[in-house]
């Protein structure tokens, strides 16, 4: 049996009220205490104790009592979450720790081989898994300081993402000040998901159409906008609620479960999961999925499927992280929603790589909430294993409840067919000649291709690219059909006359982009190849290739036996980088970039692990620490060449002791450990930094 769903925590307490001939002072500390117990109540317990009406009722007589004593207004109290001045642009934050995303399941049998893979490298057959639903909302970090919310920010790229604070101080359901009555960690930064939930996103889009604006396509995008505004008022008037589900840092030893993580975020008076459950085996993991499903059209808000997490704190820490996702969990994500309409036209897109898509337009068709009219068909194989033409009766679905796809055609009797579909000779944007590898066609045009070029220009400006904010995909637009931008390199040309004519430009959108611009000049090497849009180089091989060649011109200069030395490149990425870096007018583009002063940084190549000052060195952490985050200490030893365990044992070198260790302390002491405080561990990483 799985453990039960419910958080069995005690209410908060009652206190009593003050009499209406108490200090003003003590009226209105009870009234917050007392919205902030029925906000917990509502979004954390579930479980509300008075009505709506009444809680209005409490609200307004604080507002009321606060208006006329302005001067006894505090920062957290309920009543300001209505937003601030417009912002002009929203700041960036970086993580405490970095954001990563999930490797996705659908097939049962995939969710047991995961299993068996976690028994194995555990040397462990009895694992317990923490199940909560996967929530199709916008993810966050918001961060606490004794108590006290300071700071949010979206996901962003995983490591970099946008302050959000001022507009996360709008959402009810979000504690500006944790519970006083619970023992709090001073330091406190949680991973969250901001959403709206089904019945307030459906009341939003009808007002929203009510009053003649567009309506939000689905509650994700809805929760995105709303939270992303630079006007605060309006989110605070937007029905957003937010869930915590995992510690990002914390000042004192976390909990050694997820479970009891998930326990202790409740008690401190954040809402977290109520739909979750501890699963003793990967069989009950399937069971509680398989139940999920079966309820998943009656719950409040959109999921996708559930996130399954390895509940062990320790083994977590001991089976790491890949380069984007934890190998210690997984989204079990739902079987694709499906939904019949009839194919009205096919059509060819084109990529920013030249890749020529067959796309699908449909007779509009609702599925799981959104409204579905062209879904891709992915190559011409595709279409022809399918059998797919214009005017066929198909089965439509959203593949992880995003990307619409084309599932199968559903013959009808009687019908009379059109022809098969064949993918064009010429480019249907340049008219250049198509050409074929395997499965997939492609423009030869290149860089003449309209198409192409505002494909490579948006990639080249991406977020993992160069992150020129204000450069989408209209202003891109605009700048190539002006013939403006006709290379990356012309990018760099831009000025102010040039921009201010376009639709949508100011004198403070164009200061904008081209600082924006002139700040992309200087950029990591990774960052750039990430830019470059190569064939087959996405952000991870991006970073292999910057970390083991250093510089652009070594790579440029590699033949395909020195890419094929590095462990993680293959034959075709291999020869997708001697094409790219061997075609002349991209060789051009490179060199322009550097005329107009784009600074390329260099990464150094690191050094042999035997060779690094912590090479055989163990170190253990406990406790907070003050100058570094647990991710910013392990990345400096490991740097040096040492490593970083969960557990004390005799093999441990060093054990870094901050405020309010736990039992490793005891264990370090016990065992003969050197035991370090913050400031030896500082030292200790100064003296091993080369000189």
């Amino acid at each position: 049996m799985c453990s039960s769903d419910l958080n069995l925590f005690d209410d908060l307490p009652l206190s009593r009220r003050p009499s209406a001939t108490a200090p003003v002072s003590e009226q209105l500390d009870w009234l917050r205490r007392e919205i902030r117990r029925h906000d917990y109540l509502y979004y954390v317990k579930d479980r509300p104790e008075i009505s709506d009406g009444e809680y209005d009722r409490l609200f307004r007589e604080l507002s009321d009592l606060e208006a006329a004593h302005p001067q006894l207004v505090t920062n957290d109290s309920p009543t300001q979450r209505v937003g601030a001045s417009p912002l002009d642009e929203l700041g960036k934050v970086k993580h405490e720790r970095s954001m990563l995303s999930l490797d996705s399941i659908v097939d049962p049998a995939d969710v047991l081989a995961f299993d068996q893979r976690m028994k194995r490298e555990l040397e462990n057959q009895q694992i317990e898994y923490t199940v909560e639903p996967k929530f199709d909302g916008l993810s966050v970090e918001l961060v606490y300081e004794q108590g006290r919310f300071v700071r949010g920010s979206t996901r962003g790229d995983g490591t970099t993402g946008e302050d959000v604070t001022i507009n996360l101080r709008t959402i009810r359901s979000l504690p500006l000040h944790l519970r006083s009555d619970a023992a709090l960690p001073a330091h406190l930064a949680v991973r969250g998901e901001v959403y709206m939930r089904l019945d307030d996103f459906h009341r939003l889009n009808r007002t929203m159409t009510e009053r003649g604006e567009e309506a939000f396509a689905n509650p994700r995008n809805a929760a995105a906008g709303s939270l992303r505004q630079l006007d605060s008022t309006i989110t605070a008037a937007r029905p957003l609620v937010v869930t915590c589900y995992e510690v990002m840092t914390m000042s004192v030893e976390p909990p050694d479960a997820h479970w009891g993580e998930l326990e202790a975020l409740a008690e401190w008076g954040l809402p977290v999961p109520g739909h979750r459950r501890r699963c003793p085996t990967i069989e009950d993991v399937i069971g509680f999925h398989r139940e999920t499903e079966q309820v998943r059209d009656s719950l409040p808000y959109e999921i996708d499927g559930l996130v399954v997490k390895v509940n062990r704190r320790d083994w977590q820490e001991q089976l790491g992280f890949k380069s984007r996702s934890p190998r210690w969990a997984i989204a079990f994500k739902f079987a694709p929603r499906k939904e019949v309409t009839v194919i009205q036209d096919i059509v060819v897109s084109v990529g920013r790589t030249g890749t020529l898509t067959p796309v699908a337009l449909l007779r509009p068709v609702e599925v799981g909430g959104v409204t579905i009219s062209r879904a891709t068909l992915h190559n011409a194989d595709e279409v022809a294993r399918k059998d797919i033409r214009v005017g066929d009766t198909v089965k439509v679905e959203r593949a992880g409840d995003v990307i619409p796809a084309i599932a199968e055609r559903i013959p009808v009797p009687g019908e009379s067919r059109s022809e098969p579909f064949a993918m064009p000779g010429h480019c249907p944007v340049c008219g250049s000649a198509v050409g074929r590898e395997g499965a997939y066609y492609y423009c030869t045009g290149q860089s003449g291709c309209v198409a192409q070029l505002k494909g490579a220009i948006e990639h080249f400006a991406s977020k993992q690219a160069l992150n020129i904010e204000g450069l989408g995909k209209k202003t891109v637009a605009q700048l190539v059909d002006h013939k403006l931008v006709e290379s990356l390199a012309d990018l760099y040309r831009l000025t102010r006359d040039h921009l201010l004519p376009l639709e949508g430009f100011a004198e403070k959108s164009t200061a904008l982009l081209l600082d924006a611009i002139e700040r992309s000049k200087i950029v990591s090497l990774d960052r750039f190849l990430m830019g470059l849009g190569i064939r087959q180089v996405g952000q991870h091989i991006a970073k292999v290739l910057a970390r083991e060649f250093g510089t652009l011109d070594t790579i440029m200069s590699a033949d395909e036996a020195r890419f094929l030395e590095v462990k993680e490149i293959g034959p075709e990425i291999s020869s997708s980088l001697v094409s790219y870096f061997r075609e002349e007018s991209n060789r051009r583009v490179i060199a322009r970039l550097r005329e107009l002063g784009m600074t390329i940084t260099e990464q150094a190549r690191p050094a042999a692990p035997e060779s690094l000052p912590f090479a055989g060195k163990s170190f253990v952490f406990t406790g907070g620490l003050d100058r570094f985050t647990r991710d910013e200490a392990k990345s400096l030893v490991e740097r040096l060449g040492g490593a970083v365990a969960s557990s004390v044992s005799k093999r441990t070198t060093f054990v870094v002791a901050g405020h309010e260790p736990g039992s490793k302390l005891e264990q370090a002491q016990k065992l003969g450990i050197v035991v370090l405080n913050e400031q030896g561990f500082a030292d200790l990483i100064e003296k091993g930094k080369p000189s």
